[in-house]
């Protein structure tokens, strides 16, 4: 039975995500093998020590920052961090050999940007042969050395067009690069359990017939949204806050002339975005194909406190007239009333885009597996058993 290793951290939310949906088709497709998702953190610090001098994780500095804002603006965080790892290369290279000398993985594959040099090293020394594949979880890459090191011997899969184009632009061989047809997202978001819509709406107290919004900062929220409530007095909202209790409180004491929902932590994301009408957030990679998904339009901003990563895909909801763009949510006003103006129209080009990721990024590793000339180890005295999972739901494309 093949070993394929999925690594992931939790920064944002989105890459533990992608880990979990991959790992799920790729037992859904009955794919003979054992899948481990291994946590990055876990690996370079299996004694938690980070934890036991600051009291949190390294992910969480980077959510909370996330949540309450960069201080030192996010191109120069992002140097700084790059930096570091680049000074702490050698002992990267050396944990991570190590960790692949004793679990021995037939594939691997990266759904984090920023490590994957000293990635693809350990795994070339400890595993020669043994194939690296990098699945980007963003839209775009940030070069240089975010997602794309092309000097190295990486498997590309790229969501997106203009993605793949950057990989090829940098040098990266056409023979290792992949395209699949969006960003990773999680089953669900396929699955169309029946949903009564306008009754579910009149229970939550929403109108059946008004457009109503859905904001959502991924899992622990933002103080924008404060704002933005504040500023959307008339409109039906769902406010999506995550983990942030004390952000929910202030939304729901927050007066208001339209219905509002306030939604703790869920893990019911698609069902919620199915009671919407559109989508307010950042310009995020999961949750603006999430969105576009569940069929909603979108309200995004771009300015110079939007990741690096993510401005791109501002020019790609301009360029496929999938929402509104706006410099910053003080003029979130004058968006809604943009968008709902030509709400059919927008609703209808979102329905024209298909994202069928999850089901053909396994097939592509699947690919890349049968070409390696790494024999399969189908006796080891460490083997993990395969990890069973519920059966999902029909899916739409099947």
């Amino acid at each position: 039975m093949r070993r394929v290793d999925l690594i992931w951290f939790n920064a944002g939310g989105g890459h533990r995500a992608a880990a979990q949906a991959l790992e799920q088709s790729i037992h859904d497709q009955g794919l003979p093998w054992c899948v481990r998702k291994v946590n990055l953190t876990q690996v370079l610090d299996p004694r938690g020590r980070f934890r036991r001098y600051t009291g949190m994780e390294p992910e969480d500095l980077y959510n909370q920052r996330l949540a309450t804002g960069f201080t030192l603006g996010l191109a120069q965080e992002l140097k700084l961090l790059q930096g570091a790892i680049r000074l702490g290369h050698g002992p990267l290279v050396r944990r991570l050999a190590g960790h692949w000398e004793g679990t021995r993985p037939d594939l691997v594959v990266s759904l984090i940007p920023n490590f994957n040099r000293p990635l693809h090293e350990a795994l070339a020394l400890a595993c020669p042969g043994v194939p690296f594949v990098t699945v980007l979880t963003d839209m775009a890459d940030h070069p240089p050395h975010f997602w794309i090191e092309p000097d190295l011997a990486q498997h590309l899969v790229c969501g997106t067009e203009h993605a793949r184009a950057q990989a090829l632009a940098a040098g990266c061989a056409p023979s290792r690069v992949y395209l699949s047809s969006g960003m990773i997202l999680r089953p669900e978001f396929y699955q169309q359990a029946p949903l009564d819509r306008a009754a579910e709406r009149q229970r939550l107290g929403l109108d059946a017939d008004t457009p109503t919004g859905l904001v959502l900062f991924g899992g622990t929220g933002s103080r924008a949204m404060k704002g933005i409530a504040a500023r959307l007095p008339d409109t039906p909202l769902i406010l999506m806050c995550g983990r942030n209790q004390a952000l929910a409180d202030t939304l729901r004491a927050m007066p208001a002339r339209a219905p509002r929902v306030v939604v703790g932590f869920t893990t019911e994301v698609a069902r919620w975005m199915r009671l919407a009408d559109f989508f307010i957030g950042k310009p995020g990679p999961g949750s603006l194909s999430e969105a576009v998904q569940q069929g909603l339009p979108v309200i995004v901003t771009r300015n110079p406190w939007t990741m690096p990563q993510e401005r791109w895909n501002t020019q790609w909801v301009r360029e496929h007239g999938l929402g509104v763009v706006h410099r910053h949510f003080r003029t979130v006003r004058a968006a809604v009333d943009e968008l709902t103006r030509d709400l059919p129209d927008y609703q209808l080009r979102v329905r024209r885009v298909e994202n069928r990721a999850v089901f053909e990024v396994p097939q592509i590793l699947e690919r890349i597996l049968a070409q390696a000339r790494v024999p399969s180890r189908r006796e080891h005295p460490a083997a993990v058993p395969t990890l069973t999972l519920a059966p999902c739901l029909p899916v739409r494309h099947l």
